[in-house]
């Protein structure tokens, strides 16, 4: 029976992009609620399937655990964006540094052989 279902889901989102292609004709409004009505029927048919209980119970438990994240204050989420931009520009510079000793290198060594 859950396989019959999921043959159903996949017919629904082929009947509606086959319809947004026969009713190439009409107003694109009209083809793209053809595509959305195959699609809301998919997601309708699927949400009977055991995988779609499931994932049913899987966003409802993610979302009750949203719900309990702690966000940083402002302090610290300023504090935290300060760190990470110094950071930043301490390594850039470090890189700078870095890239400009081998530049120099390569070209002592280039004028040295030719």
């Amino acid at each position: 029976m859950n396989k019959l279902k999921f043959g159903l889901v996949f017919v629904f989102i082929v009947a509606g992009v086959a319809g947004f292609i026969y009713l190439s004709e009409s107003p694109m409004v009209v083809r793209v609620l053809s595509i959305l009505a195959g699609f809301l029927l998919a997601v309708i048919t699927a949400r009977f399937t055991i995988q779609g209980q499931e994932f049913y119970v899987f966003c409802k438990e993610s979302t009750e655990e949203t719900k309990k994240v702690v966000w940083p204050s402002r302090k610290e989420t300023l504090q935290t964006s300060g760190v990470v931009f110094a950071f930043v520009v301490a390594m850039a510079l470090f890189l700078w540094f870095i890239d400009s000793a081998l530049m120099s290198l390569v070209k002592l060594m280039m004028n040295q052989d030719a």
